[in-house]
């Protein structure tokens, strides 16, 4: 069954996302569908929440540490707090926006397997180096595997082109089967796609040879709308 996951990057309240969480929630309750969900709200929107087992909350970052000072970030401790176990992992926009360097990412990547935790691992590229090609877009792409334990138990990956992340372009079938295939070659572990997935392409994304599902942004904020894309992946295999 695909693995479908929501990233809420900066976005809804503490409030709304216990709202959404109870509209996704009853209807996985309802619907009999097996997917493996995961949702990514803001730090300040996590909670305690009483979810079917196959919808999880996870982090959008943490700082590799236990507690101390360091400011603005949160850390194991915030996060045994809540019981959570998941964490994304190397987002591009963490990579381009924020400057978070391969070493940073490495060592943060290290210190959350070390505790076990689920980590969706995200690589991709930037629209300059997609025209290169294919040969320059997969060199870019394994040099972010670089300190990375790619035999980790509990890593997903994630695929997400930089150049179609928010901007409303989606890379072509033959795209995503073409990086899919050349990564799962080097690396068997879950690899999902994301970059402009909406209700009305994800299925057809999901269906393309090794995708074993989506992360999604924009198009999953809403709870409706995240109902209706995990509506239409339920069948897949």
């Amino acid at each position: 069954m695909p693995i479908i996951a929501s990233n809420f990057k900066t976005n809804h309240t503490r409030a709304s996302t216990k709202e959404y969480l109870e509209k996704v929630n009853n209807y996985l309750k309802t619907s009999q569908n097996s997917n493996s969900v995961f949702v990514f709200p803001t730090s300040t929107s996590i909670d305690n929440f009483s979810l079917e087992k196959n919808l999880e909350i996870g982090i959008q970052n943490a700082y590799f540490t236990n507690n101390g000072s360091f400011t603005g970030e949160i850390g194991l401790e915030q996060l045994e707090e809540f019981n959570i176990k998941t964490i994304l992992i190397g987002h591009s926009e963490r990579r381009h926006i924020l400057g978070e360097t391969g070493e940073e990412i490495a060592k943060k990547f290290e210190f959350y397997k070390n505790l076990g935790f689920t980590i969706i691992y995200c690589i991709g590229e930037p629209l300059e180096v997609k025209e290169a090609g294919l040969d320059k877009t997969l060199e870019y792409i394994f040099e972010q595997f670089i300190g990375i334990d790619t035999n980790y138990e509990k890593l997903i990956l994630a695929y997400e082109p930089v150049w179609a992340i928010g901007t409303g372009k989606t890379a072509t079938n033959s795209d995503i089967e073409n990086i899919h295939k050349a990564i799962k070659e080097k690396i068997q572990k879950p690899l999902l796609y994301g970059g402009s997935v909406k209700v009305e392409n994800v299925k057809d994304i999901c269906k393309i040879a090794n995708v074993d599902g989506a992360l999604i942004g924009t198009a999953s904020w809403k709870a409706e709308d995240f109902i209706k894309i995990l509506e239409n992946t339920k069948d897949l295999k």
